[in-house]
């Protein structure tokens, strides 16, 4: 009596089983003919990389269409010498490298990463400024840019200084720094304008020629131009100035002229 019982309960636990199988199956089946009778495919699990939200060919094209008209664009507009594109040329410079401190992030890297980036200054160019650093302990001595008397105060436009030099006079960076400008500037002429690692920048207009380029490192002292001939034959000329921040600030202050 007891085999059997035991028997009778093997059966139902297989026929059980059977059925819980079945039942799957066919609950399968049915999402499987659901799903063919609505798409007639089984593309709904298949994954195309055309439809990925994260990737869209024409708006990738488009963007490097873009990205290649605006660089083509860019270098028409440094490279033609109309004097009209003097504006937006200047709008663009300024919109590319004066918002971005050159010389203070310079200073930045090289104490936390100990190497220079490789645009900027390398470890030899920086030789001279720590050292200067050191030196004066906090305090910051200038270079005269060139020998001369002051022939047109600060006063005048509260923005620079005219000093009048010797004929061919070679104009000198008053600190090191980077080269933010180096070209003709509207009133100013010949102009270079160099960024300093405090955040100022030092103008030198009305130059005859420019003996640097955009971007270029310079030391104290580096030659960056000559002069130019002011009236009287025997004399030179050339326009200084000292900005800082969005002011400008005397430069008979900060630098004795003779």
């Amino acid at each position: 009596m007891m085999m059997s019982n035991r028997r009778k309960e093997i059966r139902n636990r297989i026929a059980k089983r059977k059925k819980m199988k079945d039942s799957r199956s066919r609950d399968w089946n049915t999402i499987y003919e659901n799903d063919r009778n609505r798409n007639g495919s089984f593309s709904s699990y298949e994954v195309s990389d055309d439809s990925h939200p994260l990737f869209n060919k024409e708006m990738m094209l488009f963007k490097v269409l873009a990205a290649a008209l605006l660089l083509i664009g860019t270098a028409v507009l440094f490279k033609h010498p109309s004097v009209k594109l003097d504006k937006p040329r200047e709008l663009v410079q300024k919109s590319l490298s004066y918002e971005l401190q050159f010389a203070a992030i310079t200073d930045w890297y090289e104490e936390t990463f100990g190497k220079p980036i490789a645009f900027l200054p390398d470890q030899k160019q920086k030789e001279s400024m720590e050292v200067s650093k050191k030196e004066n302990e906090g305090t910051v001595t200038y270079a005269v840019p060139a020998s001369g008397k002051i022939s047109q105060s600060f006063e005048v436009n509260g923005e620079g200084i005219m000093i009048e030099t010797g004929k061919d006079s070679k104009v000198e960076a008053m600190n090191e720094g980077l080269v933010l400008f180096a070209g003709v500037k509207d009133g100013l002429g010949q102009t270079v304008i160099i960024q300093h690692s405090n955040k100022t920048e030092s103008w030198y207009g009305h130059l005859q020629k420019i003996d640097v380029k955009l971007y270029e490192f310079v030391e104290k002292g580096k030659e960056l131009g000559t002069v130019s001939k002011s009236e009287e034959s025997d004399k030179g000329e050339f326009y200084f100035a000292i900005k800082s921040g969005d002011s400008f600030i005397d430069p008979n202050q900060v630098i004795s002229f003779d």
